[in-house]
């Protein structure tokens, strides 16, 4: 185990949750990751074990003990990637539907991180490790559309530093069930683990914060065609969001109800938009609907 001490010697330091300082201070690893380390006794101040919620104080020694990265072979594949923009910064992607976007445990092949290494060779940002190299933000399995990912280490700060103060223009465009009265609306409702399901997020009073912003766009017998405008970015936020209103997206098998015939829910990420790491300039790039999504608008349109 490496082990990494830290002393608070500053003022603006104190009165933060633990695993929340040590998520910040040390980014190479996740808020969840110091979580399970807290849980595990891995972290000690004082010289003491503590719990996640325990508030810094001036003058802590905080030691954290953690465990080497384990080698993990990820290889290039030269898998066709529609790539939309690029510069010598980040590059945003067209994800298809099904394509994983980064390897996970028993599933190290066939995702977008191994087509990207393959096209990028060894031009990706390190700061996620190997299994993640240049992803900086996510979207579903069978969500489709506009991905960004970053070339180097500066310009993934810059991006993340974005992301997080919500300044990045995100829309989606999807199919849900069921028809509305309003033309649009925003859903602000918090987003944590669902406690009966914990591969699953829910509408928990203890979650993060969460708004979403839709447009109806067209209505059809029983289904509406909607835009999204994220202004957080929590997981599974749209899905979770229309599910709590009544409006599980289409196809959705988790959510809602999985549709014979559809690949997961018939959500795709159309507009993104961020300010160019080097330039300052604003970029924004679009992914056209894919043809399945196009074909089910056709359909539906007939039927109304």
């Amino acid at each position: 185990m490496d082990e990494i001490t830290i002393i608070i010697e500053e003022p603006s330091e104190e009165n933060i949750r633990i695993d929340k300082y040590l998520a910040e201070n040390l980014p190479e690893k996740s808020r969840s990751y110091y979580q399970k380390a807290i849980d595990n006794g891995f972290v000690l101040v004082n010289g003491k074990p503590v719990k996640s919620k325990y508030q810094t104080k001036l003058g802590d020694e905080i030691i954290v003990s953690i465990e080497p990265v384990k080698e993990i072979d990820i290889l290039p594949e030269d898998i066709p990637i529609e790539i939309l923009y690029e510069d010598t910064d980040v590059i945003v992607v067209n994800k298809p539907k099904g394509m994983v976007v980064h390897p996970a445990p028993g599933h190290y092949s066939g995702t977008l991180v191994n087509a990207l290494m393959y096209h990028c060779k060894n031009s990706l940002s390190g700061i996620n490790g190997e299994i993640r190299p240049g992803i900086v933000h996510r979207i579903d399995m069978n969500t489709t559309g506009s991905l960004l990912i970053c070339k180097n280490d500066k310009a993934h700060n810059d991006i993340a530093a974005q992301i997080k103060v919500h300044s990045v223009n995100r829309i989606y465009k999807g199919i849900v069930i069921g028809n509305f009265k309003e033309e649009d609306g925003t859903v602000n409702a918090p987003i944590g683990r669902n406690p009966k399901d914990r591969k699953k997020m829910a509408v928990v009073n203890n979650g993060r914060e969460a708004i979403t912003h839709f447009t109806v766009l067209e209505q059809f017998k029983g289904y509406s065609y909607v835009q999204f405008k994220l202004e957080t970015g929590r997981t599974h936020q749209i899905r979770v969001h229309m599910a709590h209103i009544g409006h599980p997206l289409l196809g959705d098998d988790v959510y809602g109800k999985p549709v014979k015939g559809l690949e997961g829910q018939t959500l795709h990420a159309q507009t993104l938009g961020f300010i160019q790491p080097t330039t300052g300039e604003y970029v924004e790039v679009n992914a056209p609907l894919p043809t399945y999504f196009e074909d089910l608008l056709a359909k539906y349109r007939k039927m109304t």
